[in-house]
């Protein structure tokens, strides 16, 4: 046989095994959504997830002074795009808390005759509380509140002098002095992450995407391949009821999730050193409601498709913008309203958010107990819908 011939013959073997290719996609609708329709949805969707521009930042006001140099402040972020107000009040704990329960990113304080320092002495401080939990972003809001008050003290005649990073406590006359020239003091203190290390924001949203790909992808998959072989079938009609079959086949996954995230949590504090502030039996409780949630929706995958490459893919589709949703990658606060409100309907961003209290700011159960209830009526919704269609496909 010629070469030319050898040739001619592996284009019509190639071209004709291609068409086959083609025509089964065409004939599959399923995989012709995954293939097409997926990649667009998840395009349009994680364009806008997928950015460290920071907007619409919560912020606290503890304003001590009430005077109009005050509350022109708090008027010049209201009126930013940069920031939303949550709360003004002269109660430091009030701010705390807020703090704490990740209402607010920012607490900016305003001390006592700070309008009369600033007129009689040249110099007033205020006080800047960050939510350095979240690494870079911090820096970035606190660079937004900067150049917001350097805009408001231009337009009093004043300059903004800052102190050193986590300086907190000494007497104005420690800042460089800036000879007939009145100034703002402003004193920044991180909190929870004083050194603003990424990985004690990353580490436990990726623990989180872990026991995610666990619980949903392996799930939505072992049952697909029981359809697969044609044993799920057998199964039905045997003595076993549903209920029993679903547990023995969720519970394996179940376990092995909660082992990774006990194995993850180590790595996490001997490698990285990612502190535990919080109660480990209430990380690990929170964990195990969620992961009844993620194997519910694994399930229900499961129950809509035939076969593991659907299986797979559908799996991926979910998972990758549940994660980018979630503010794993990016914080929620960077993203576009509608997908922060979207975002609520995220069982990952709750608990990225619990995982995350917990481990770096020490939160305890009142702190986390809304993101718990939505847990709770995650699963019970995610559960019901997953057996309703699996009984419906296996009828």
């Amino acid at each position: 046989m010629s070469a030319a011939s050898a040739v001619r013959g592996f284009a019509r073997r190639t071209l004709a095994l291609a068409r086959a290719e083609v025509l089964h996609v065409i004939r599959d609708r399923a995989s012709l959504v995954q293939i097409i329709v997926m990649p667009l949805v998840q395009l349009l969707v994680l364009s806008n997830v997928a950015t460290f521009a920071v907007k619409r930042s919560p912020v606290y006001f503890v304003d001590f002074d009430h005077s109009p140099a005050s509350r022109g402040i708090v008027t010049r972020f209201a009126a930013s795009d940069l920031f939303d107000i949550v709360g003004q009040s002269a109660s430091p704990d009030a701010a705390n808390e807020a703090m704490l329960r990740g209402d607010a990113t920012l607490v900016v304080t305003i001390p006592r005759d700070f309008e009369r320092d600033l007129v009689r002495d040249k110099a007033a401080p205020i006080g800047l509380d960050l939510n350095a939990e979240k690494g870079s972003a911090a820096g970035i809001v606190q660079s937004y509140a900067a150049q917001t008050l350097t805009d408001y003290a231009a337009e009093l005649g004043t300059e903004i002098v800052p102190t050193p990073r986590n300086v907190i406590d000494g007497p104005p006359s420690e800042i460089p002095p800036h000879p007939g020239a009145a100034h703002i003091d402003v004193r920044l203190r991180s909190w929870y992450n004083q050194t603003l290390d990424y990985k004690h924001y990353m580490v436990p949203g990726i623990l989180v995407a872990l026991v995610t790909m666990i619980g949903t992808l392996l799930t939505a998959q072992n049952i697909a391949r029981e359809k697969e072989m044609g044993t799920l079938e057998q199964l039905n009609v045997t003595p076993i009821g549903k209920a029993e079959f679903i547990t023995a086949k969720l519970l394996p996954f179940w376990v092995l999730a909660m082992i990774d995230l006990m194995l993850g949590l180590a790595v996490a504090r001997l490698v990285f050193d990612v502190p535990i502030r919080g109660s480990l039996v209430l990380l690990m409780g929170s964990a195990g409601l969620y992961m009844i949630v993620a194997l519910a929706i694994g399930l229900w995958i499961s129950a809509l498709v035939e076969t593991q490459q659907q299986a797979m893919f559908t799996s991926f589709f979910v998972i990758m913008i549940y994660l980018l949703m979630s503010g794993l990658l990016t914080p929620i606060d960077s993203m576009p309203h509608w997908v922060q409100v979207a975002s609520l309907v995220n069982p990952v961003r709750h608990f990225v958010s619990i995982s995350r209290a917990i481990l770096v700011k020490g939160a305890g159960l009142a702190e986390i107990s809304t993101q718990l209830v939505t847990l709770a009526v995650f699963a019970v919704g995610f559960l019901t819908l997953a057996i309703r269609q699996y009984r419906k496909r296996a009828a």
